[in-house]
């Protein structure tokens, strides 16, 4: 086992898969406190899995994952790609993840040749810059009562600000969450290039760590809570134009629905200068425990 990421470098080991055979990785676990394997964590190990077997020209444009079972933290993950199609301009890749002989998670995967086409976007919300904004380990010790230590033991590898007061409070709020985010530090060094495969990898490691949190805002509640019991239940991602996970990325979540003790967020990355980069959608547990 590997520490839980507590820096860029522990996490990009924790990225760094075991080549069993041709299309067979094996994924570390980390050591955590976290009863059951952080779904960013085996989506991100999957896309890199999937990305291994696609040539280098295709980036990822999207991904959609289901995660079946809880994973088990004490033993490596196994990813099996199939090799569903290559075409012209666009490769599809199936993962899926196992331990103890079951699989725990399924995630297809498309790759495109970049190409020229039409263009627009959604603006960019206006928020407070992540030099104005609380970070996330002292919003969540405020909150929890529990210290700093215990938050960074776990997710001290990402930057993560909550941008003015969309952060989480025991209280009624609109289910609208806004984060600032990107790796503690550079994923390159000065003079290498950017490997897209890794920005896209450590982007989908961070989607699933806040994005939930939009659906329990209106019910007094956060992420954490000890009254609450919550899972990823699925995961989508679209990458629309190239970034830098290690640049500040502002995390747009917003909640339409919650029921039957799901909550349903969707989420907008936005480069600093406005450039809207990837869109995330989620439905995950929220149940209350009894």
């Amino acid at each position: 086992m590997t520490p839980m990421p507590q820096s860029t470098e522990e996490l990009l080991a924790l990225l760094d898969l075991e080549t069993i055979e041709d299309g067979l990785y094996r994924g570390r676990q980390p050591d955590t406190a976290l009863q059951r394997v952080f779904g960013g964590q085996v989506a991100s190990q999957a896309l890199v899995a999937a990305a291994r077997t696609v040539e280098p020209d295709r980036p990822v444009h999207s991904l959609h994952a289901y995660f079946l079972r809880p994973g088990d933290t004490a033993v490596p993950i196994v990813y099996d790609v199939e090799r569903t199609r290559d075409g012209r301009a666009f490769s599809t890749r199936r993962v899926v993840a196992r331990q103890h002989g079951r699989s725990i998670f399924y995630m297809s995967a498309s790759f495109q040749l970049p190409e020229d086409g039409l263009e627009h976007q959604d603006p960019m919300p206006q928020v407070a810059s992540p030099d104005e904004c609380p970070e996330l380990g002292d919003v969540l010790a405020a909150l929890s009562g529990r210290p700093r230590e215990d938050w960074d033991r776990e997710w001290a590898a990402l930057d993560v600000r909550y941008a003015g007061d969309s952060g989480p409070r025991d209280a009624h709020r609109e289910p609208v969450s806004r984060v600032w985010l990107k790796s503690s530090s550079a994923l390159h060094g000065e003079h290498q290039s950017p490997d897209p495969v890794l920005h896209a990898a450590v982007l989908t490691y961070a989607s699933d760590l806040t994005l939930l949190s939009a659906a329990v805002m209106p019910h007094g509640t956060y992420i954490g809570d000890p009254r609450l019991e919550p899972a990823s239940l699925d995961h989508a991602m679209w990458f629309h134009r190239p970034f830098r996970a290690d640049q500040w990325l502002l995390y747009d979540q917003v909640s339409p629905s919650a029921s039957g003790g799901r909550g349903f967020a969707t989420g907008r990355l936005f480069t600093a200068d406005g450039r809207l980069v990837a869109s995330a959608v989620q439905e995950g547990l929220v149940r209350l425990r009894r």
